[in-house]
């Protein structure tokens, strides 16, 4: 790990340690290494330098709008390579809030996004987009070790993502 200083005025000092205790940072220093993640993050995306990401869609629609929720659904069927998990919750008898897990190309993902929210009788809707880095293709031994059976999960050839920031 590498350690920097930085120089504050007062008042910026001030304004920070506000922030930091308002959002329970334990320190200054983890406080300093999520805002440089962040940006350095944002700062991918604007390049587009991160293929592969994983993202957060949340929007709010009224359910019996404009045959809304059939489309809703047609478009994640439609995108089952993207979507990970739904979660829908009521707000009232009129209001729902669904928030998808998506993970694919980040391209892909901006664009299935956009179609999303696009959508007549969808408001609010917002993507939270984090940059992955694929690993290495493995495989794990099976549960007990031994050989994988044919066709079995645990031997597949697969990659893990991890945050690029």
């Amino acid at each position: 790990m590498q350690r920097f200083t930085i120089s504050l005025d007062d008042k910026l000092a001030q304004d920070f340690d506000a922030w930091i205790a308002q959002r329970g940072y334990a320190n200054r220093s983890e406080a300093v290494r999520d805002l440089l993640r962040a940006e350095l993050e944002h700062a991918a995306q604007r390049a587009q330098e991160t293929a592969d990401c994983v993202a957060s869609l949340s929007y709010v629609y009224r359910r019996g709008e404009l045959d809304v929720t059939r489309r809703l659904s047609a478009l994640q069927h439609a995108h089952h390579d993207l979507v990970v998990s739904s979660t829908m919750v009521p707000l009232d008898h009129e209001f729902r809030l669904e928030t998808l897990t998506l993970r694919g190309a980040t391209s892909v993902v901006r664009q299935f996004a956009d179609l999303l929210c696009a959508q007549r009788g969808v408001r609010h809707g917002k993507l939270n987009l984090i940059g992955m880095e694929a690993h290495q293709p493995h495989r794990h031994a099976p549960p007990g070790g031994g050989v994988p059976k044919k066709g079995a999960a645990a031997g597949r050839p697969h990659l893990h993502l991890r945050p690029a920031h």
